[in-house]
C-alpha cells in the first residue's frame, strides 16, 4: 500500500464504498460491552476478542480503516503478529484515538469539552512511528434546555480544530467527530439546529487553523429525532434533514463522511446510510464509521467462547458487507434475511 500523503490516505479509506470499524472503546466502556455478555474484561480476553474481528474475511473490500484504542495499537495476536499488521493484512489501514475525553466547562452546566491536548504532538510522533496513519478526536454536544449554548460548541470545535492542525503536521489524517447525543426527547429540527451549528462553527475553526480539508475526514451524527421523543422521524425524513444539514455546511472538497451509528440499531443504521446514497447529490463520499453498529451481533455471537469465533465472524461480515453496500446506495432489506 503505497500511499504518500494525507490526501491519498483520507481517499483510501473510504474508497470503493469501504468504512471505518471502530474499535476504539477505552477499557471501562470495553468492560460494558463484556458484562453484557458475562465476560471479563482482561487484556488478553480484549486483545483475542479484537483478534477474532481483525481477523474476520468481511473485513476484505469492506473496511478502509480501523480505529484503535492505544492498548490495541501496542498488542500482538496470539501468534505473535501485531494486531495492526493484522488489519493492513486484510488491506485495511490502522488508526488511533487520540483525545482524553470529557471534561465540565464552567458556566455551562450539563455540558464539556474534550481535552487532550497537551502531549499530542508527542503522543501523535509515536503513533506515527508505530504506524497508525489516521485519528479521532470525539466532542459531545447535548440537545437539552437551553443546551447546546453558543460558548459549548465553540469550545468544542476550537479543539477539533486544533487536534486536526497536529494531526496533519504529523502526516496524519485527522477524522474530526462532533457528535450531537440522540439522548433526549428533542425533535428532528431541534437535532438539525444543533448540528447545524456545530457543523458551521467546525469548519469555520478548521479554516481559521488552515487545516487541509481535502486530508480530513467527518464523522457526524445523523440528524434524527432524540431516543425518547414521543414521535420518531422516518428514514427517508432522517436520510433528506441529514443531506440538507451536511450539504448547506461541510465543503465540497472534503473526501469522506463516515457516519456515527449513535446508539441506533446495527440495521436501522445501515438504511439510513443507504437511503442518503439512493438520494445521492453530493459531492464527498458517505460511508460509516461505527462501532456498536459493526459489533454488536458478533460480540453476541461469541459470548467469550472459542467454539463462537467462526459465527462471530460471520456476523461482523455480514453487517461490513450490508453497510458497504448502504455506502453505495445498493443495499435492500431483503439482503438481512439469512
Amino acid at each position: 500500500m503505497s500511499l504518500n500523503n494525507i490526501e491519498e490516505i483520507a481517499a483510501f479509506i473510504v474508497a470503493d464504498g469501504k468504512g471505518i470499524l471502530a474499535a476504539d472503546e477505552s477499557n471501562p466502556t470495553c468492560g460494558k460491552r463484556f458484562d453484557s455478555i458475562g465476560v471479563e474484561s482482561t487484556e488478553e480476553n480484549r486483545r483475542d476478542y479484537r483478534e477474532m474481528l481483525f481477523r474476520s474475511k468481511g473485513m476484505k473490500e469492506n473496511i478502509g480503516g480501523v480505529i484503535l484504542f492505544d492498548e490495541t495499537l501496542r498488542q500482538s495476536a496470539a501468534d505473535g503478529t501485531l494486531l495492526r499488521d493484522l488489519i493492513l493484512d486484510q488491506g485495511a489501514l490502522p488508526g488511533i484515538k487520540v483525545d482524553k475525553g470529557l471534561q465540565p466547562i464552567d458556566d455551562c452546566p450539563g455540558e464539556t469539552v474534550t481535552v487532550g491536548l497537551d502531549g499530542l504532538d508527542e503522543r501523535l510522533k509515536e503513533y506515527v512511528a508505530m504506524g497508525a496513519k489516521f485519528t479521532k478526536w470525539r466532542a459531545v454536544i447535548n440537545i437539552g434546555d437551553g443546551t447546546p449554548t453558543d460558548k459549548c460548541i465553540d469550545a468544542n470545535m476550537q479543539a477539533l480544530a486544533d487536534y486536526a492542525k497536529h494531526a496533519q503536521n504529523n502526516r496524519m489524517v485527522p477524522i474530526v467527530e462532533p457528535e450531537v447525543l440522540m439522548d433526549g426527547e428533542h425533535s428532528i429540527d431541534e437535532c438539525y439546529e444543533a448540528t447545524k451549528r456545530s457543523l458551521k462553527s467546525l469548519f469555520s475553526h478548521l479554516e481559521d487553523k488552515g487545516v487541509n480539508i481535502k486530508g480530513t475526514l467527518l464523522k457526524p451524527n445523523m440528524v434524527t429525532s432524540g431516543k425518547s421523543a414521543d414521535v420518531q422521524a422516518s428514514i427517508e425524513e432522517v436520510a433528506k434533514k441529514t443531506l440538507e444539514c451536511l450539504i448547506a455546511n461541510v465543503p465540497s472538497d472534503l473526501p469522506g463522511v463516515t457516519f456515527l451509528s449513535g446508539g441506533q440499531s446495527d440495521v436501522l443504521a445501515t438504511a439510513h446510510l443507504d437511503a442518503m446514497n439512493k438520494i445521492g447529490g453530493f459531492s464527498w463520499k458517505l460511508s460509516f464509521s461505527y462501532g456498536r453498529a459493526l459489533q454488536a451481533p458478533a460480540l453476541k455471537a461469541w459470548g467469550g467462547k472459542k467454539e463462537n469465533v467462526f459465527i462471530s465472524q460471520d456476523e461482523l461480515s455480514h453487517r461490513a458487507e450490508m453497510n458497504k453496500l448502504a455506502s453505495l446506495g445498493q443495499w435492500e432489506e431483503e439482503l438481512e434475511d439469512r
